[in-house]
């Protein structure tokens, strides 16, 4: 007899009703905020329609930037490329063939003013995701904007700044982990103090779910994580209401429709329950989740790449029935190359037209009350706080990755996944059954050779044009400063103002933190 079961392996009945699970009588915005953070939801404000994007050069990235704002985009979400996100400019010989192809490069000053140029960052919430480099990317961001005239302290946005989960599943990580939680508290308290509308972090489930990870895995290896950094942020010396509310999240959503949409419901009510009682956070915002949603890159295909326009938009749609507070909808193309112009537009126009054409919007949380969806609900919540424990058994995330638990675990669901397509017990259309021989011809973008060429000549031409010794001399504060366990975001700040580059500011911490070889 066949076994139904959800993506994380749960076991479904045939079946629910009343006698499988105790619905609570709970309300919109009220603790634990199962059925949302606030009373309303969409009813008065939309998620953030939040496209991510960047690739070729900041000059390209910002036509796209504005092409996206033209049509209706309301948050910017920029993807660095590879050598930024290791701290290396865009003249370094490790960059060599990897210069704006899964991002923008962004090593200089000048970068980040190109970047925004026209755009007005009063309107706009830029998203920034970058872990390792995060302290010298956001202060690239500040002092641009400080040099536009803005106040920081009103200026909108996010950085990721989550290094935990490098070390776990991404690998994009420069220095130890000590280090680098550090630095990832350096930010969130200068932010806490001089950018209080900023988020400073935002704790990423998104790409342990894309390595491998189930959808309960997702959820408690990203608490632990959250945990590790609550700590953190206690020991400086900062207070959890203080710096709780400005706490963001990222997650996944994948195929699994009811599960996707029971996870997110879980996930708030997990999390409101650690603040409060773990953590003994007073304040009603301390214990909100607020989460921004990426639809899953994985589950694409680059067999009939058009199928992944339905996939996007049904995990849209569960995005949205979960509660997102800002989501991003895949391209369809993504597993061919970066989304093209026309392939970005229909991904944004998927969230329009489901957050206009279809009444989606008219109640809040319209699947509560759904025996199937509760008791899901309530079942990935126990499953969830289990797994928690066991990681605090272990002595808590940091540990844990240290011994490679996280890595192992990932693994072993990641072979099993892929099993389950390889066995046909999962089907994926266009891939192991309903197969078809045609090809399809879309655009792609591709990344002219040239550009690397000019960038590393472009980036020469700067670092000849300084005043070295106000760049010696910076640099020399900051390795002084990291020697002595301060706060670096002024000393870095400081260096960008000096006309530092990133690779400079980051070679600078090597010099005092080491590299982390894993």
């Amino acid at each position: 007899m066949k076994l139904f079961k959800t993506d994380s392996g749960i076991r479904v009945k045939r079946f629910y009703s009343k006698r499988d699970v105790k619905i609570k009588e709970e309300e919109p915005g009220k603790f634990p905020f199962t059925r949302g953070i606030y009373p309303e939801m969409y009813r008065k404000r939309l998620w953030t329609m939040r496209q991510y994007s960047g690739f070729a050069s900041p000059k390209e990235t910002n036509e796209r930037f504005k092409f996206l704002i033209s049509k209706g985009e309301t948050g910017l979400s920029i993807a660095f490329d590879l050598p930024t996100q290791l701290g290396l400019d865009s003249d370094d010989f490790r960059a060599h063939g990897a210069l704006g192809k899964v991002g923008v490069p962004v090593c200089i000053l000048r970068d980040m003013e190109i970047l925004f140029e026209d755009i007005d960052l009063n309107k706009v919430s830029s998203s920034m995701t970058i872990n390792a480099t995060a302290p010298v990317i956001l202060a690239f961001y500040f002092v641009n904007a400080k040099r536009q005239g803005y106040d920081i302290n009103n200026l909108r946005g996010t950085i990721q700044n989550d290094i935990l989960k490098e070390y776990i599943a991404r690998n994009t990580y420069i220095f130890p982990p000590e280090p680098s939680l550090k630095l990832c508290v350096d930010i969130i308290e200068y932010c806490v103090k001089k950018a209080k509308r900023f988020y400073p972090i935002s704790i990423s489930g998104y790409h342990i779910r894309e390595a491998g990870a189930n959808a309960i895995q997702e959820l408690a290896f990203t608490f632990s994580n959250a945990i590790e950094y609550v700590k953190r942020i206690k020991e400086r010396g900062l207070k959890v209401d203080e710096f709780s509310p400005r706490l963001t999240f990222f997650f996944c959503c994948r195929k699994d429709f009811f599960e996707e949409i029971a996870k997110f419901r879980a996930a708030r009510r997990v999390w409101a329950k650690i603040m409060r009682e773990r953590f003994k956070a007073g304040k009603s915002d301390s214990w909100k989740l607020r989460f921004h949603v990426q639809t899953s890159g994985e589950t694409l295909t680059a067999q009939q790449p058009l199928n992944n326009i339905v996939r996007v938009a049904i995990q849209t749609l569960a995005s949205i029935l979960g509660g997102a507070q800002s989501i991003h909808a895949n391209s369809y193309d993504e597993a061919l190359s970066l989304p093209t112009e026309i392939s970005a537009k229909l991904s944004l126009r998927t969230q329009q037209i489901l957050a206009y054409e279809f009444g989606l919007t008219n109640t809040v949380d319209p699947l509560g009350g759904s025996y199937y969806v509760e008791w899901l609900t309530e079942h990935i919540e126990e499953k969830v706080l289990d797994e928690i424990d066991r990681i605090d058994r272990r002595g808590g995330s940091v540990r844990a990755l240290e011994r490679g638990y996280f890595q192992s675990k990932i693994l072993n669901e990641a072979y099993l996944r892929n099993k389950r397509i390889g066995d046909k017990e999962n089907i994926v259309v266009g891939v192991n059954e309903y197969l078809e021989d045609e090809k399809i011809d879309i655009p792609i973008i591709k990344i002219d050779e040239k550009m690397e060429e000019f960038r590393r000549k472009e980036i020469a031409e700067f670092k000849n044009s300084r005043d070295m010794k106000r760049v010696k001399d910076s640099l020399k504060n900051l390795n002084l400063a990291a020697r002595r366990g301060e706060n670096l975001m002024g000393y870095i700040e400081d260096c960008v103002n000096n006309l530092c580059t990133l690779g400079e500011i980051c070679d600078e911490l090597r010099q005092v933190y080491g590299e982390y070889k894993g």
